[in-house]
């Protein structure tokens, strides 16, 4: 059998026209592929971007309202926290007369433990409670405002409140301000021995007077007060406008663990009551054992009804059916 000539090479098949190659036959679109050439300077397109203004200097200098008026868009601007100073009591401290405090049957601070200390006690603790719960729930300083009231006048309201400011400046870890908001009434002052001077009233109605410098530093620690200041017709006028918020914003400025008690008139005797509801965390309304009626009551509530956290504290009352002796624990057996 004759051998094949593996020497020899065969023709390779020369390959295939490419799918491109096929349809530029087909379209007939000749042997010149070049693309055609680029210009080196483009045209500006249409739609050309447009440079933002610097919003975030301009947004600061004015209110979120004007801005949206003008159009600014405040929502894509970094808007930063408005810088407040801080604000500082005076120093000079005023001596508490106890002699005052006793003929008002007041809390003894240097005194023995009492009943009547004991009693407040308990509703120091309430209170502080309900103040550490609204913190929790985003409340921010209105948790730290206190109103003390009653339905009607001569049911303890004013001896509530001073007590429980006297009992709550004991406390480690907290101070107290002490307001008197019965601008007809006032009598925190002559209950604490207190000399008389500019106070909460005349801040509201004077745009010159700083509301830190009618507060007076106590010889208690932990206890401060603001007086009612000057009677006037518009009480309630005062307090229901705009600059009432920055002024009770300012008692409280730089200081999370001081609260704020407002010993307010009687709810249905004047409206200023119904007024601090609306800037308040929490309200005791005072109802007298002997005295106070449950419809006088019931009105009273509904006053107060803006204020988000309502309690009633019972005053003279001389009967427990449990038999409690508050402080009787602390004495000592003959």
């Amino acid at each position: 059998m004759k051998g094949q000539d593996m020497t020899k090479h065969s023709k390779i098949p020369t390959p295939g026209k490419s799918l491109f190659e096929r349809a530029e036959g087909f379209f007939g679109l000749g042997e010149d592929l070049t693309p055609a050439p680029v210009p080196h300077e483009l045209a500006k397109p249409v739609n050309r971007r447009i440079t933002r203004r610097d919003v975030t200097t301009k947004v600061t200098e004015l209110s979120l309202t004007e801005a949206a008026l003008q159009g600014i868009p405040t929502t894509e601007a970094f808007i930063p926290e408005p810088v407040y100073e801080d604000v500082t009591f005076s120093q000079d401290i005023h001596e508490i007369d106890r002699d005052a405090l006793a003929r008002h049957g007041l809390i003894q601070p240097e005194g023995p433990i009492s009943a009547l200390l004991e009693e407040f006690r308990i509703v120091k603790r309430q209170v502080l409670q309900s103040v550490r719960k609204a913190r929790e729930n985003g409340s921010g300083k209105i948790a730290q405002r206190v109103l003390i009231c009653s339905p009607l006048p001569n049911e303890g309201k004013s001896f509530c409140a001073a007590n429980l400011a006297l009992a709550m400046a004991a406390e480690k870890d907290s101070e107290v301000l002490l307001v008197d908001a019965d601008f007809a009434k006032p009598s925190i002052l002559s209950m604490l021995g207190l000399p008389r001077g500019p106070g909460f009233m005349d801040v509201l109605a004077r745009d010159d007077i700083r509301v830190e410098d009618c507060v007076m530093a106590t010889d208690i620690a932990g206890l401060h007060v603001l007086p009612a200041g000057n009677h006037t017709t518009s009480d309630s006028e005062f307090l229901s406008s705009t600059r009432t918020a920055d002024v009770l914003d300012r008692l409280t400025r730089a200081a999370p663990n001081r609260i704020v008690i407002f010993d307010s008139s009687p709810a249905l005797a004047a409206s200023p009551a119904a007024e601090l509801a609306n800037h308040v965390g929490q309200a005791l309304v005072v109802a007298r054992a002997d005295r106070t009626g449950q419809s006088a009551l019931e009105d009273a509530l509904t006053l107060l009804s803006a204020c988000p956290d309502l309690k009633l504290l019972l005053n003279a009352a001389h009967f427990s059916p449990s038999g409690r002796r508050f402080g009787a624990y602390y004495e000592q057996e003959a």
